[in-house]
């Protein structure tokens, strides 16, 4: 892994009753264009990278309810899927999974209708509620930070939709129909605060309007046998041929409508036979643009894979973006956040920096040893709290005699006489004095990444700094 990696119904009540948009008519086949071979593969590429995280999603979505009713990490639709544990080094679902937070996960279709969700008094724990569009924007974000720890109550709208809010709801506006809902909710990790989070997880509730104020109870989710959900999301996406893949994206925008500054790449991709409702007929098109649809998965892949290094800014090793959740028209960068890490935050809420090379600019390997030294009153400055995770090349877990995966100051960590810190990442036990402040590495490479949650804006800004990866001789 070369350079810097950057791194979620049937009980009508007539008073609640709304029109819901017409749907998307499939828009008619775009006139035959003759264009250069270069000018049909530029345009091919583009559609792929624009396209990539609404095709992410919707593998994500299809591989996470297929299931009849909550179990784990997946959910019907419209209904919450709470993990109970942290993710293991097993979790395969979605890349740079973190091991500091209970995931509560839902997706939503607001094609029939909307969506109630219910937030309870969560006291003083640390929690988000992101809300993501199918094209993997944060539209909405309760939590901690935005809207406090009181009970809340959100009505989540689809495009189009016309209605009255019932009172004591807030409405909240999806520009999409696909929403994918990506609570965390702050855990130590003890048994008894297992239990705690828990008890606030059970009181996260989702119900369609039309059954707001009646008691409702979930329909068993349909299951497709033709779902794979052993095969990781990423690897099923970049699978995809170029008709199979435009089909899809086609079929997908007909539900989850480009934002009004998507129009002249939408517009462009038109030429090489891609609109809403239709992406995968090439009939009649020019020689040339079949061609360049066969090979934009390629060209359209390396592109997102060789924006690693221009993802964020290079500080002492790691690169810090503070360009996610929210992308207007930066298309590269949000089909790599979407490869590497589906379901980022807002900077506001959680920045991520990453890296997978030392102070030398060589790559992690479990071969050395490392530190990362925290001087006095430097440790990562945040409202919430923060943590270094350790992923292999392909940000995953990596199993460990300690089944540690993250190290956090919740780990009761040990600072140095003179109040700076220590953090140990290497694949033999330092020792046990320092166990506490040991990131177990794997014999192979490996990439890190720090988690800081309501980061401070010295974080934001670039005034605070993550040190850099220092290669050490570990002690004998």
């Amino acid at each position: 892994m070369g350079g810097q990696i950057l791194t979620l119904l049937w009980l009508g009540l007539a008073c609640h009753k709304a029109e819901v948009a017409a749907p998307t008519v499939p828009a008619a086949a775009p006139p035959v264009e003759t264009m250069s071979e270069a000018e049909a593969l530029a345009i091919a590429t583009d559609a792929y990278v624009y396209g990539y995280p609404l095709v992410t999603m919707d593998l994500t979505r299809r591989v996470l309810t297929n299931v009849e009713t909550p179990a784990g990490n997946t959910a019907p639709v419209g209904q919450f899927a709470n993990l109970r544990t942290y993710p293991d080094a097993s979790f395969r679902a979605v890349t740079a999974p973190n091991a500091d937070t209970l995931y509560s996960a839902a997706w939503l279709d607001l094609s029939a209708e909307p969506m109630v969700l219910r937030l309870p008094d969560m006291g003083d724990r640390y929690y988000l509620m992101p809300m993501l569009s199918g094209w993997t924007e944060v539209f909405a974000s309760p939590g901690t930070r935005t809207s406090g720890t009181g009970p809340q109550q959100y009505l989540i709208t689809g495009p189009g939709w016309q209605g009255e809010v019932p009172e004591g709801l807030t409405r909240v506006e999806a520009p999409t129909s696909t929403v994918w809902i990506l609570g965390r909710t702050y855990c130590s990790g003890t048994p008894e605060d297992y239990a705690a989070v828990h008890a606030l997880q059970d009181q996260y509730t989702l119900l369609p309007l039309s059954a707001y104020g009646g008691n409702y109870t979930p329909p068993p989710g349909p299951v497709d046998p033709n779902v794979d959900a052993n095969a990781p999301v990423r690897d099923q996406v970049e699978a995809l041929d170029g008709e199979a893949f435009f089909a899809r994206l086609g079929a997908l925008m007909a539900e989850n409508p480009p934002a009004p500054a998507d129009a002249p790449l939408v517009a462009r991709m038109a030429k090489i036979g891609v609109v809403p409702g239709r992406g995968g007929d090439t009939s009649g098109l020019d020689p040339a643009v079949v061609a360049a649809r066969k090979a934009a998965p390629t060209e359209g892949k390396a592109r997102i894979v060789a924006h690693a290094d221009t993802a964020g800014r290079a500080v002492n090793g790691w690169m810090v973006s503070t360009d996610t959740g929210t992308y207007g028209t930066d298309y590269l960068q949000r089909a790599y956040v979407a490869r590497i890490g589906l379901g980022a935050n807002l900077p506001q809420d959680a920045v991520y920096p990453t890296t997978s090379v030392d102070a030398d600019g060589q790559p992690l390997t479990g071969a050395n040893a490392y530190v990362i030294h925290f001087e006095k009153g430097q440790a990562p400055p945040v409202k919430g709290f923060w943590s270094v995770t350790l992923y292999d090349p392909q940000l995953f877990f990596v199993d460990n005699a300690l089944h540690r995966y993250a190290i956090s100051p919740r780990d009761d960590l040990k600072p140095n006489p003179d109040g700076s810190l220590d953090l140990y990442i290497q694949h033999d036990s330092p020792g046990k004095a320092r166990k506490a402040n040991w990131l177990p590495a794997p014999s192979g490479d490996f990439v890190l990444m720090m988690r800081l949650y309501a980061p401070e804006s010295a974080v934001i800004d670039g005034t605070w700094q993550p040190p850099e990866v220092r290669r050490v001789t570990p002690p004998s």
